[in-house]
């Protein structure tokens, strides 16, 4: 399956906490005007419920995700 370049640099949030390297997870991602399930990656273990930001389709419906704070929902200070 293609590339899906409409989810890099979408937000989303972890239903599944992924594992690093020995597996993924599973992520809720905002886009095209609602939210989509995908597998998640990361290079590092997340936890579930983390905020994350896609960084790379891998196709298949799989994404690469990097821990993320989005600065609209961080707390003033």
């Amino acid at each position: 399956m293609a590339r899906d370049d409409a989810v890099i640099g979408c937000s989303g949030r972890l239903l599944v906490g992924t594992r690093g390297p020995d597996g993924p997870g599973e992520v809720l991602v905002s886009v095209r005007g609602g939210t989509e399930a995908f597998l998640a990656w990361s290079d590092a273990p997340l936890p579930t419920g983390s905020a994350v930001l896609v960084v790379e389709s891998r196709g298949s419906r799989q994404v690469d995700v990097i821990e993320w704070l989005d600065p609209l929902e961080a707390p003033a200070g």
